[in-house]
């Protein structure tokens, strides 16, 4: 069947949909039913199932004769080395680890906050947490003391495993530090830390808290799979509020074995013995999602990257992992491949790459002179697809394990069973093709979405569910064309208000990334007298380009004039050297937005380099705007 009889089979009966794909799992006592609507519009999947996430994600591969595969390739350029585990190693591993925790005490329903870089124990640390039922919340490796205390006093996890130290290309990142800090401040204290210790630092344990990873694994029992219902959350995963409180994301067990199961195949194509690599970090739903669980679960050859797409040591940094290892399947957030165009504008860096059969980009919006660039030195299919940290996968992709459907750059393409996406306008009502609005999903979300947030169900509510009764509200802006096909233009709040007319960033973001001399770049509104907003560039230049700066950015100002014309009053713009991100790569718009209209901003927690916020202020200053 192709994508439309199948998108058509899940809209005629979802639950008959969802029960068929269970099949792919196994059960302690399988679902006889798939959704649970007694507490509509809080809807659960497959809450009569009972299951054991890290059974189906490395026990049962042994039990069928695949013991000796590859389960986890941990490549470090950073440390120089690589290591592989097979799913026999990691199947002894992470029993251990789980007997460790049990014999400390930890249970089905204790959380157990993870505080790792991208090793392999950060994995183990996950699965055994599964296996025992215990609810993990990993906070990113190196994320500030005051954040992760947050997160310790709202989850209040029973243990914390934590690493001594992460390794950047230029520097140690002291976590044991940081962790001391973070216990320090937060109200709720763990009964006991595990540290694993890196050779790079070593850190100082605790007496009578902190237990080192070897020592504490050392003679104990290892532990069996514990069944959890369907609807017990696997995770607690921390996403940025509005509020500046982070929000607590569940992600139930069934649910999110089925959904991740179906999707491998469906969308990235790739199965049981094939290499799957997310070039991403533990900390983020990427890593949950298509690090850890999904590959394992589908029994693929997962890779664990500790490097950067540039400076480990260059710009081929990837295709030397590809290459290596033969992924089959790779994922990565544009804003990479942006940063390794940027140093390789001419793709000389890229080798024949054969076992290459896709790449997959998501976290942001892929601009199309980046899908255009990957598309022509990669020659393979670029597939953008859309899915956030609550949906867990994609709500929009094209499906390649399916149909390879036609490509239109800068769409991720349709909605996957079990999103019945709409755009509607400020009343909710749904609006004709082509025109802009709020992007929402009919409810129920499908298996494996957040049902709830940790202990803040009126919060869940008033984010998600209360603006579009009958809807989950996704946050972003965008439209659907009559072919059915979803174009994700900004976030809601990044969709500026210029005269009365409604614009969005992101198109204009794709107007000057198509300039030749634009390697990156952001489009923020600024306030505006006599026009409400008025939309500001910002540029990063090619490394190598001399040009003037003035002379690019009044090339930029004609571009936009050309392609969107005068209503977007687009006159301004600056050249700066880098952009402020998130360690995961989301361009920090809001702050950008608050320093220019000389508003109180903070320090963004999740802010990749703190510099960069000095260097936009300087810029804008330039421009008479950020005025102290």
């Amino acid at each position: 069947m192709g994508y439309a009889q199948i998108y058509k089979s899940w809209q005629d009966d979802p639950e008959g949909f969802w029960l068929t794909a269970a099949n792919g799992i196994d059960w302690v006592t399988k679902p006889t039913k798939a959704l649970d609507a007694s507490r509509a519009p809080l809807y659960e999947w497959f809450t009569d199932a009972t299951v054991n996430t890290c059974w189906n994600a490395v026990d049962r591969h042994v039990v069928a004769g695949r013991g000796k595969q590859p389960a986890i390739i941990h490549d470090s350029p950073v440390t120089a080395t690589r290591h592989i585990i097979t799913y026999a190693e990691l199947q002894n591993r992470v029993a251990r680890l789980a007997g460790a925790l049990r014999a400390k005490g930890v249970e089905k329903g204790d959380r157990v906050i993870i505080y790792m870089p991208m090793v392999p124990e950060a994995l183990e640390a996950m699965l055994a947490c599964a296996r025992l039922g215990a609810i993990h919340s990993v906070v990113f490796g190196g994320f500030a003391a005051h954040e992760l205390a947050v997160r310790i006093d709202d989850c209040t996890p029973k243990a914390i495993i934590a690493a001594s130290c992460g390794i950047e290309p230029s520097r140690v990142v002291h976590y044991k530090p940081l962790l001391d800090a973070a216990i320090d401040l937060a109200d709720h204290k763990p009964d006991f830390c595990v540290i694993f210790q890196r050779e790079q630092e070593v850190a100082k344990l605790t007496p009578g808290r902190d237990v080192a990873w070897h020592e504490f694994q050392y003679g104990v029992e290892p532990a069996d799979c514990v069944p959890v219902a369907g609807n017990h959350p696997a995770y607690i995963l921390y996403t940025s509020g509005t509020t500046g409180a982070p929000k607590g994301v569940v992600r139930p067990t069934a649910g999110h074995l089925v959904a991740l199961n179906w999707t491998m195949r469906a969308i990235y194509n790739v199965g049981a013995g094939d290499v799957f690599w997310a070039a991403s970090d533990v900390g983020w739903v990427v890593g949950h999602s298509y690090i850890c669980y999904a590959p394992l679960i589908a029994g693929c050859t997962t890779i664990v990257y500790e490097g950067k797409p540039v400076g480990t040591p260059d710009a081929a940094a990837f295709w030397r992992v590809i290459a290596e290892h033969k992924v089959k399947s790779f994922f990565t957030a544009p804003t990479a491949l942006r940063a390794i165009k940027r140093e390789d504008p001419e793709g000389k860096l890229v080798p024949p790459l054969p076992t290459l059969q896709a790449l997959y980009l998501a976290g942001e919006r892929a601009d199309p002179d980046t899908i255009h660039w990957a598309a022509k030195h990669l020659n393979v299919p670029v597939i953008d697809h859309w899915w956030q940290t609550e949906t867990g996968f994609a709500i929009a992709a094209n499906p390649l394990g399916i149909e390879h459907l036609p490509v239109k750059i800068g769409s991720p393409s349709v909605a996957m069973p079990g999103y019945d996406v709409q755009v509607l306008d400020e009343g909710g009502h749904p609006v004709s093709p082509g025109t802009l609005g709020a992007i929402a999903v009919k409810l129920p979300l499908p298996p494996g979405t957040l049902p709830t947030l940790w202990n803040a169900e009126d919060r869940f509510l008033k984010s998600y569910l209360n603006h579009f009764p009958g809807y989950y509200e996704t946050g972003d802006a965008g439209y659907i064309d009559a072919d059915g096909y979803l174009y994700i233009m900004a976030r809601t709040d990044d969709v500026i208000n210029v005269a009365g007319h409604r614009l969005s960033t992101g198109a204009m973001e794709e107007v000057l990334a198509s300039h030749k001399d634009v390697a990156e770049c952001a489009v923020i509104g600024v306030a505006d007298d006599l026009k409400g907003q008025s939309p500001l560039g910002f540029l990063c230049l090619n490394k190598g380009s001399n040009r003037p700066h003035d002379e690019v950015v009044k090339e930029c100002v004609k571009l936009m004039r050309d392609q969107i014309g005068p209503v977007a009053d687009f006159k301004r713009a600056v050249v700066v050297d880098r952009l402020p991100k998130t360690r995961s790569g989301k361009i920090l718009r809001g702050t950008m937005v608050k320093i220019a209209d000389s508003q109180p901003w903070k320090m963004p927690a999740t802010i990749d380099d703190p510099a960069i916020l000095d260097e936009i202020t300087t810029a804008l200053q330039s421009l008479g705007l950020a005025k102290a």
